[in-house]
Parts: C-alpha cells; structure tokens; sequence
C-alpha cells in the first residue's frame, strides 16, 4: 500500500517541508527566513500566515500542476508543551491550546502541530507530532538549581539529536539503547543532551538562557553582571526574552547569525569575526564537556561518541574546532539529521500499524 506523508519544520531561521511516498522523498525544500521576516511578527503565533505560505508554495514549485498526492498523514514539529515522554503524539485540541497560547513558552516550533492539523483537514489525514522538544528523560538532581524555586527544564532538540545518536549507533555496530553518547544540536539554538542507553537523562536547554552562545541566543551569562545590565536599561520581561532568543550570539557581536558570513568576514581579516568564531566553538566544546558526568557515574563506564547534528554541522571548520577539544572523551561523528525522514518514520509506524498514537493532555 502506498502512503504519502508530509512533513512540515518550523525553525527559528527557516521552513522546512518534505513529502514522502512511504520511504521516498518525493519532495524537499528548506526557505530561509530573513530576520527582518519573522521580527515583523511580535509573537510567533503572528508568523503562522507566513509559514503557511511557505508550505504552500513548496508544494506548488513540487506540484505546478496542482495536483497534490493525497495525504495519509501530516506530521508537524513538535513545539513547546508540558513535559511529557518522547513518542509519536495526535495533535488534538489540549495540544493546540497550549501552543496557542504560548502556555510553555514561545518558539517557532509551537506552530508545527497547528500547520500538522491545517492541511492534515483536506484529505482527513492523520495530524501528528513527533519526539517533541518537551521530551523529559532528565534525572531528578539534574533539575535541582542553586534556588529551590527555579528548576532546570528538559527542552533540547529531542528529534535531531535521537535520530543522529541513532544512526551514530549504527554505525559503531551498537543499538542507541545500548550507548552512552553526548550529542550537541548546533543551529539558530544550541541544545546537548547526555543519552545514557537510550534515555536522555540531562540536557542543556537551548531556550532557557543555558549553554553556549549561539547564531542569535545569549546563552548561559554572569548572572549579577546580567542583572546590573538589566537594572540599567530597564529592560521589560518582553525585551528581555527578545534579546536573549533572537538579538544575541553572533548576531549581537557581528551584526550577522549567519555563519558562513562570520567566516568570511574572518578570513577577510577580520579579527573581531575571527575571535568570536573561536569563542563560539570553545563554548560549544566546554558545554559539551559538562556533561560527561552526566554519563560517567558508574564505574568503567564510557562515552561511546561526541555526536554533533545540526545546521552549524555543515561547518568543516566549527567542527574541527569543536572536535579537537573533545578528543579526550572519545570519537566525534558530524552528521545532519534528516529530522524530516525520522518525523514520517513515526508516521510510517502509526499508518503500518505498529504503534497507536499518544494522546495529549494539559
């Protein structure tokens, strides 16, 4: 039997969308989205008529005839929602609810399940999400914080980093459940988790203000010299949570969140460029050590492998960089998670049978 799934990633920097018939790819596209783009929406929710035109016209440049495959499924990035373990979910009204209404936090991603439902609704498909980013796995000391009020989050990239660890597995002759790997998500934010034979049991959370600096996020920052800064400029909690998601990074010191530009300025001559390229890998490389306790507990236990995934992958140099400071903990794959293939693979499962979808409650 042949099924067509539709695959829709909303990132913070882009759109991706990518049909499948059962396991071929019929059709890829990723738009890149200007940062003046999504900044002219105040709220993500505001972005979702400029993603919905994005899908649209993917799959009228795949389609120019019109005529699109009916759909069996329509998958959708998992967004920010209560904590809840990895799987395949149903989008269903709790879901929309809460990505609504930002109940969990604002992030691109949030408009994944309510583009799912949209065109899940013409052929009456199945609306679902896949290992979203809310995934928690984390160990309860993992989450304790110098303040009893405020405990540490599990929001990492649950699915490019679950399906690079995976593949990684395979590679080594060995099953994820069986492994221990640190795996670092690097694009618009940068999230790493400690995957300790199939569980991810601490995380460096790339939306709380945790980790290193990224193409347009803070990262983790001095706390009092932070709050003097915030007490000078009388910054709202609005404006606060701008800068640290979107006006940090190197867009903050460069002027730019992309990071081909910054290599270029740097091989330009640039010193500024070049010094904060080499901080961003060394802080990459840093945060991706701290986590080692996380999988070091027992006695003669080891990392398997350092596994960086993501867009910041692609950069020979960054992960060389990176690499090179993380010998000592064992080898480094860098790879791109195909995270559209693993989202219809959890539907490929739902429409084979194999698995009933989860259902969400808030």
């Amino acid at each position: 039997m042949i099924h067509h799934v539709l695959t829709v990633n909303p990132g913070s920097t882009s759109t991706k969308v990518a049909l499948f018939r059962n396991e071929e790819s019929v059709l890829e596209v990723e738009v890149r989205h200007s940062k003046e783009d999504v900044e002219a929406h105040p709220t993500v929710l505001g972005q979702l008529a400029m993603r919905r035109d994005t899908v649209r016209a993917a799959l009228r440049k795949g389609f120019p005839d019109g005529v699109v495959p009916r759909l069996d499924a329509v998958v959708g990035r998992g967004g920010l929602l209560k904590p809840i373990p990895g799987g395949v979910y149903a989008v269903n009204e709790a879901m929309l609810d809460d990505l609504r209404s930002a109940r969990y936090g604002e992030h691109a991603s949030n408009l994944g399940a309510l583009l799912a439902v949209e065109y899940a609704a013409r052929d009456n498909a199945s609306a679902l999400v896949v290992d979203p980013v809310v995934t928690d796995e984390m160990r309860d000391l993992a989450r304790l914080t110098g303040l009893p009020d405020v405990q540490r989050r599990s929001v990492f990239h649950a699915l490019s980093q679950r399906g690079a660890a995976r593949r990684v597995a395979g590679q080594m002759g060995i099953s994820y459940e069986q492994g221990r790997f640190l795996v670092a998500h690097m694009g618009g934010g940068i999230s790493i988790g400690a995957h300790d034979q199939g569980r991810v049991v601490d995380v460096i959370n790339a939306l709380d203000g945790e980790g290193p600096f990224s193409p347009e996020r803070v990262g983790s920052l001095p706390l009092i010299t932070a709050l003097g800064l915030v007490l000078r400029e009388k910054h709202s909690v609005q404006e606060l949570q701008r800068l640290a998601l979107t006006r940090g990074g190197l867009f903050a010191h460069l002027g730019t969140n992309d990071l081909r530009q910054v290599q270029k300025m740097a091989d330009n001559g640039d010193e500024r460029a070049a010094l904060v390229f080499d901080a961003l890998a060394y802080n990459i490389s840093k945060q991706i050590s701290s986590l080692a306790p996380a999988l070091l507990y027992e006695p003669g236990a080891r990392v398997d492998a350092v596994v960086l995934t993501g867009g910041l992958s692609r950069s020979v140099r960054l992960v060389e960089a990176v690499s090179g400071r993380l010998a000592h903990l064992g080898p480094c794959f860098a790879l791109e998670t195909d995270e559209m293939r693993v989202m219809a693979d959890g539907a490929w499962r739902v429409l084979r049978g194999e698995l009933v979808p989860l259902a969400y409650s808030s």
